[in-house]
């Protein structure tokens, strides 16, 4: 009979208090209210792109509509009309939608005209506040992340990070 197997084999037991990874920051995590206004606030200042006998619903609203409809994972215009529909009694807690959801040819026109780079430059800084109120982090999940690069692909909307630059496509 073998030795170590009637001796039972040895236990390595590990201290949790000793794990390899620094510990994470106690934050309080901010109330959903104040990320839905402070989402709001970040996009009020993007020019509105369209003619003012067009303007029927609020840019502030199908920019926060289509920003949540592409977190949730839609796939196209279509997808971000029926996001908003089937979420539209929550959405109005917070949007005004003063003539319902927009259709999805109104998300299309609209971000077919919009200033990229400012709309780029708001979504960084509502990002960045983001992670800074609720004490996050960004972790890396594919290996050209941890190279500092990503392409980010939501259907319609691609999103390419370059070590410190986020470049953003829209693709029709």
């Amino acid at each position: 009979m073998n030795t170590q197997m009637s001796q039972g084999f040895d236990t390595n037991i590990v201290n949790p208090k000793q794990n390899s990874r620094p510990a994470r920051k106690n934050s309080a995590i901010a109330d959903i209210k104040a990320i839905q206004q402070n989402l709001i606030k970040n996009f009020e200042n993007i020019k509105d792109p369209r003619v003012d006998r067009t303007k029927k619903h609020l840019l502030t609203d199908i920019l926060v509509i289509t920003i949540l409809a592409v977190i949730a994972g839609v796939q196209g215009w279509e997808d971000i009309e029926n996001y908003g529909i089937s979420k539209q009694p929550w959405l109005s807690q917070f949007l005004s939608l003063p003539y319902g959801i927009p259709s999805d040819d109104t998300f299309r026109r609209v971000f077919e005209f919009i200033n990229t780079e400012q709309l780029n430059q708001c979504f960084l800084n509502w990002v960045n506040t983001l992670v800074n109120k609720m004490g996050g982090e960004v972790i890396p999940i594919d290996g050209k992340t941890l190279r500092g690069q990503s392409i980010l692909d939501f259907g319609f909307v691609r999103i390419q990070v370059c070590e410190t630059q986020l470049q953003r496509q829209f693709q029709n």
